[in-house]
């Protein structure tokens, strides 16, 4: 959500903070700013809406005798509006804080501090860090100590990076519960919220631990435990690429992470199966997956959908009982978790807020955790006793496109393996699979012509007010999945249902102004489904349908219909390639809408808070 950068040493301090900002807008904002020292006072700047017009604000309002240090903020509001108030930095003298997270305790920490003869300008819980921080420098404790004693204090998932008027050459920054890193360079370091927004300046990067207080130089880098004693951490080197950051030459993140789906999925099969592709490999893991009594899978949103398409696949193929839980349900449902089981936790980020909770949730009940992630180093990745990475690369746009199909590849290799260890699955029957599974790079490479279909079809959608999405069996997780994607970037609301649940109240939105999307390849369920969009066009719904050229030969000719056809395929590789109409239609109905398709309103890439 909120974005922090911090850069201490360079001389092109507030310009190095400015860029890293940009490569974290992905993670969603609605203000941003920045502090520097000028002189020796605490200057800062902040602007409502994009980095641009913080841009615009330094050029008519530029820093003079700005040092080498600085600190910047994309804010993502959660308690008051968006507000040049309420943006970050906030000062309270002699330090300015940026911040990220919640502090859950902030009206007891204001009220304390107001009657101490501290005064509030903001509705924001960070002010209270720099209050806090001030309170102890004023009486008597160094900065280090200063902070130390705030973090004591404040209660929640936070991470804050703080600068100081009286020492030009130290940024402090701590974390609890929410990512921030150390940046190493030579003869500047840095702090960010996630290593891509330093990719342009190192590869080399401390991750944090919870309570972990960095105090950073030019030249050094000292980590503090919350006693405030020296400990170390191991410095990481990361092989970013610093190019996947940018859009290249396509008009949106979204529409390039659309069309490296092919290539992204041949990596992920590549990093699990052996040299002559015929076996899959999969890290050691603490416990044997074919013996377990029961797997739950803990997810959100799109990872969520991707859980549900994982227990179709587990279930047929391995037999072994599967939950699917929200994360941000699964602690205060409290399910009773089978002794010997073991729970699959799928983050793209690896630092959602609620898969974090749930991850502390599920150790403390003694199972295992496997993690299904796209980020090295993340702090579910951290945390999990094992993970599978979806070698994805970085995904900038708010909508996941290219982390869905890649978990799923991951979850389709992990289905297998388990049947052929449970003796359900013969080898030839696993190669059988294994070769659909290595052929969707190739038979994905339709983009272009699919492109067009579903273009064309989303003017069906520009003037909707509602749209619902049908599915059987594990197409309805991909009826879900593509409600999602429609409404996160075009607004248009949309629902996705099991299609055998069309008539138990759903039918009585059906008109002509309500577009239904059906996800049926020609398998054992088709006719069912055809039975349900024939009810759709019997009260003149407008039916988009989304099948293979049996499916579409089957089906047969309806003027008002819209088919978006797709190749005949193997029925275990069909949630893969569906998905990608269902990202298609979505992204050119928002491109037709004119809204923000890779940062859409409100919405953050990673929900670094619950």
């Amino acid at each position: 959500m909120c974005g922090i950068v911090g850069v201490v040493g360079s001389t092109t301090a507030v310009n190095d903070v400015l860029e890293g900002l940009k490569r974290l807008e992905y993670r969603g904002y609605d203000s941003a700013g920045i502090a520097t020292l000028s002189g020796k006072e605490v200057a800062v700047r902040k602007a409502v809406g994009k980095i641009k017009n913080l841009e615009s604000l330094l050029l008519e309002q530029p820093f003079t005798n700005n040092l080498n240090i600085a600190i910047g903020h994309t804010r993502w509001a959660t308690h008051g509006e968006p507000t040049t108030t309420n943006a970050h930095p906030h000062t309270a003298n002699p330090v300015a804080v940026v911040h990220n997270g919640i502090i859950e305790n902030y009206l007891g920490l204001r009220k304390n501090l107001q009657q101490q003869g501290f005064n509030f300008y903001s509705d924001t819980d960070t002010e209270t860090l720099p209050a806090l921080i001030s309170k102890h420098i004023k009486e008597g404790k160094g900065e280090l100590d200063a902070v130390l004693e705030t973090v004591k204090e404040a209660e929640g998932a936070f991470a804050f990076a703080a600068i100081f008027e009286s020492d030009a050459d130290t940024l402090i920054a701590t974390r609890r519960s929410a990512p921030l890193v150390v940046g190493v360079g030579q003869g500047q370091n840095y702090i960010g919220s996630d290593p891509i927004a330093l990719a342009a300046y190192t590869s080399d990067f401390i991750f944090l631990e919870n309570d972990d207080i960095a105090l950073v130089t030019a030249d050094s880098i000292k980590i503090y435990n919350p006693e405030g004693g020296l400990i170390e951490r191991p410095v990481k080197t990361l092989d970013m690429d610093n190019t996947a950051a940018t859009k290249g030459n396509y008009p949106h993140y979204m529409l390039k992470e659309i069309y490296e789906q092919p290539d992204v999925i041949s990596k992920t099969l590549s990093a699990y199966l052996s040299e002559d592709l015929t076996d899959i490999i999969i890290p050691d893991l603490p416990i044997d997956l074919a013996t377990v009594p029961q797997i739950t899978i803990v997810a959100c949103g799109t990872s969520w959908h991707a859980g549900l398409v994982g227990k179709y696949w587990l279930e047929r193929y391995t037999r072994i009982p599967v939950n699917v839980d929200v994360a941000s349900e699964f602690r205060y449902r409290n399910p009773p978790l089978a002794k010997g089981g073991v729970t699959l936790l799928i983050s793209q980020s690896g630092e959602t807020a609620d898969s974090l909770a749930a991850l502390e949730h599920i150790k403390e009940n003694g199972q295992h955790v496997i993690a299904v992630v796209n980020v090295p180093e993340s702090s579910i990745d951290r945390e999990a006793d094992v993970s599978f990475y979806t070698h994805a690369g970085p995904e900038i746009s708010v909508a996941s496109t290219k982390a869905f199909t890649t978990q799923l590849t991951v979850l389709a290799l992990l289905t297998l393996k388990i049947a052929e260890q449970k003796g359900l699955m013969s080898k030839d029957e696993q190669l059988e699979l294994l070769k659909a599974l290595k052929e969707l790079p190739n038979r994905m490479n339709i983009m272009d012509a699919l492109s067009e279909q579903c273009k064309e079809v989303a003017q069906t959608f520009v003037g909707a007010n509602s749209s619902l999405y049908l599915g059987r069996d594990i197409m309805y997780p991909l009826a879900l999945e593509g409600a999602l994607k429609l409404k996160e970037i075009s607004y248009i609301h949309a629902e996705g249902l099991a299609a055998g649940e069309m008539k138990h109240g759903p039918i009585a939105l059906i008109e002509k102004s309500v577009p239904v999307v059906f996800a049926s390849p020609y398998d054992k369920l088709f006719e069912k489904t055809l039975s349900n969009l024939k009810e759709v066009e019997a009260r003149k719904g407008e039916v988009v349908l989304f099948t293979d050229f049996k499916g579409k030969e089957k089906a047969g000719e309806n003027d008002t219909r819209r088919v978006i056809t797709l190749p005949d395929i193997p029925e275990f590789i069909a949630p893969i390639m569906y998905s990608l109409p269902m990202q298609l239609l979505a992204y050119h109905t928002a491109v037709l809408k004119g809204t923000d398709v890779d940062q859409p309103r409100n919405l953050a890439k990673s929900v670094t808070v619950e």
